[in-house]
């Protein structure tokens, strides 16, 4: 859809942001801004927008040609196209939107008020809207959400003689066309042509005779982490979505999967450290409130928990001030390490590596190691105790401690993604918080129980 030239490496988005920030601060004619821009790619100027802040980024935006609105609203983040959006009136919004194809217009749909997605879908031509209601029926994170309609189908029974002729009738091949579909007149799958087969084959042949006929193919409401996959495992670059009695409906191509994955990492990471949504770095005070605080508070309460366990043991810290000093040390490797195995659980379960069957022997395994850790991480810390305070008790104590701690580490590393993936929960959400709340709690009644049963 676009012709203006890419602009891919990365040193580009500071050159730009540098370019763009000097502009607005010296006050510099608008035109060299707008001609500036407009030699831009739009995931270009998309990055130049995440990096600006509001007012700045607002400035910008209604220098950008109107015509390229839309392009430019595919590639921004979810949080800055919400507040682009809020700067458009339902015209610019509708005009933005019907420069889209139906698959571009899906991934932007929720972010639109219900009335533009309404008249631009009236305004479509009858396939086209045909294609954009399937695109929204599809739930997120399914196939059928990430497809794309635009691809290129022949026939079984024809000549690559006549394929040949028919490709050179169009003005370009879509985005990422490494094979054509092979099909039959109900549009059933027959088996695809790659372009490289068809570029050495001899033109005479049918098409049945060099198409692979075995071939991936995909289901619109197969999981986007299960296609992920398989475009990783058979390195693909499209692979056809058909429908459940064969016919083609589609394609994905890896464009698609990689923002796929970037995107889900991206989510994966926030939702560890307990934030509910992708924010924009420059957002309202207000809206990043209301995106953090409800694992804050989780955080106090399991806080004021740790806190209250110390309160217990506050006698014997008195009598032996050596523990005040080393309990942080218990508690924060015990995080670490608890930490490290939430993540790689996490991280397996997103990739499908984890069946219902094998979390027992994962524990196991988990345990195993933490174990190991404890006996010799426990036993050098044991030695640094001893070496500081000279009480050979109070390193035994140390040690055992830190053994226990690694242990509950490894349990509740495993058990949290268990529990919330075996409820139908987000396995990452909050990870980070409830290990670190466990591990502290456990740290500090591991170690000042230990030290009040065996020291004071």
């Amino acid at each position: 859809m676009n012709d203006v030239p890419a602009r891919l490496e990365v040193e580009d988005l500071q050159e730009n942001l540098r370019a763009v920030q000097e502009h607005l601060q010296q006050e510099r004619p608008a035109a060299e801004l707008r001609a500036r821009l407009d030699r831009l790619h739009p995931a270009d100027i998309a990055a130049v927008l995440e990096a600006l802040p509001l007012e700045e980024r607002l400035a910008v935006w209604n220098l950008v040609k109107a015509d390229r609105d839309g392009e430019i609203l595919v590639e921004v983040s979810d949080a800055v196209r919400e507040s682009l959006i809020e700067a458009m009136d339902r015209g610019e919004l509708v005009a933005a939107a019907e420069t889209l194809e139906a698959d571009e217009l899906a991934d932007i749909a929720p972010d639109l008020p219900a009335a533009v997605i309404e008249e631009v879908v009236q305004a479509l031509p009858l396939e086209e809207r045909e294609r954009l209601r399937a695109a929204l029926s599809y739930p997120e994170g399914a196939v059928g959400a990430l497809m794309d309609f635009d691809h290129i189908s022949v026939r079984e029974d024809v000549t690559l003689e006549a394929v040949t002729r028919y490709l050179r009738r169009l003005d370009e091949l879509p985005d990422h066309t490494d094979q054509l579909f092979v099909v039959d007149r109900e549009q059933v799958l027959k088996g695809t042509l790659p372009l490289g087969r068809l570029i050495v084959s001899d033109l005479d042949r049918e098409v049945r005779q060099v198409m692979v006929a075995e071939s991936v193919k995909l289901y619109p409401q197969d999981r986007a982490e299960d296609a992920a996959s398989a475009f990783e495992r058979y390195d693909l670059v499209s692979a056809p979505v058909v429908d459940a009695s064969g016919r083609l409906t589609g394609r994905l191509t890896v464009n698609a999967v990689v923002d796929y994955i970037r995107e889900a990492s991206a989510e994966s990471q926030l939702a560890e450290a307990g934030l509910r949504q992708e924010e924009d770095v420059f957002a309202p005070v207000l809206d990043s409130f209301k995106n953090r605080w409800a694992w804050l508070a989780i955080n106090l309460v399991t806080a004021f928990i740790a806190s209250r366990v110390i309160g217990v043991f506050e006698n014997s810290i008195a009598q032996l001030v050596a523990l005040a000093a080393l309990m942080p040390i218990v508690a924060g490797i015990g995080g670490n390490s608890g930490n490290q195995t939430i993540t790689m659980i996490v991280r397996a379960l997103a990739l499908g590596q984890i069946q219902g069957t094998y979390w027992t022997k994962l524990l196991g395994k988990e345990l195993g190691v933490a174990l190991l850790n404890g006996a010799v991480w426990g036993t050098l810390l044991g030695a640094i105790a001893y070496a500081f305070y000279g009480n050979i008790a109070l390193s035994g104590v140390m040690a055992l401690a830190m053994m226990l701690n690694l242990l509950l580490a490894a349990l509740m590393g495993v058990s949290i993604p268990w529990l919330r993936s075996r409820f139908g929960r987000d396995p990452a959400v909050g990870s980070s918080v409830l290990i670190t709340a466990c591990t502290d709690s456990g740290g500090f009644f591991i170690f000042l129980g230990l030290a009040t049963l065996f020291l004071v």
